[in-house]
């Protein structure tokens, strides 16, 4: 485990390598799994405050899910609040694009300008999932080993893009610049390698 800052950084986070191959997984986490997308607690108001608005990027059964069951559910075995499910199957915010890949309608809706909320933050980091102690506020980073994503894991290895690397804007979007910059130079020296240009994008 790796130290930045005030969080703990698995090592896989830094040595496997990771970017997400839609046209192989379809965007199977979106429907895959036994609860929905773990929700922090101001994305609940959140998600309460922009239903009109994203609503039109919504498919049928999800907003039908979201009618009957609320804008989110508690999932007493996770214990967690997470996205509401369609049937105890696909996330409730999901559509499919023209290719029937999985798309976020909240990110789609995002895009059209509609709202200024991107999508839940464990959404924008996976493959990270972040374990957090409530009493604490300590958290630690790891990283979440999915059968679904081994073609995920394949491009990455190829492209040998780290996992950190590979959610740069998201860890950014959570955590601020200073805490990525840090994690990066750590990374860097842990993987022999040098950055030169200061600009350099990953």
């Amino acid at each position: 485990m790796l130290l930045v800052q005030d969080k703990l950084v698995s090592d896989d986070v830094v040595e496997r390598h990771f970017i997400c191959n839609l046209k192989a997984c379809k965007g199977a986490c979106c429907w895959e799994g036994d609860f929905g997308a773990p929700l922090e607690m101001e994305e609940l108001d959140i998600l309460d405050q922009i239903q009109d608005k994203i609503r039109p990027f919504l498919s049928p059964a999800g907003i039908a899910a979201l009618e009957k069951q609320g804008n989110y559910i508690w999932f007493e075995e996770g214990d967690l609040w997470g996205t509401t499910l369609v049937d105890g199957g696909p996330c409730a915010y999901m559509s499919y694009n023209a290719l029937g890949i999985a798309q976020c309608g909240i990110e789609q809706a995002y895009l059209a300008g509609a709202v200024d909320f991107k999508k839940p933050i464990s959404c924008h980091l996976y493959p990270i999932r972040i374990d957090k102690n409530e009493n604490t506020g300590f958290e630690a980073l790891n990283y979440d080993v999915w059968d679904i994503c081994s073609a995920a894991c394949q491009l990455g290895d190829e492209a040998r893009v780290p996992v950190y690397k590979f959610l740069k804007e998201a860890l950014i979007r959570k955590y601020g610049a200073d805490f990525y910059d840090e994690l990066d130079h750590i990374a860097r020296y842990i993987r022999g390698e040098q950055k030169e240009n200061p600009d350099e994008m990953p």
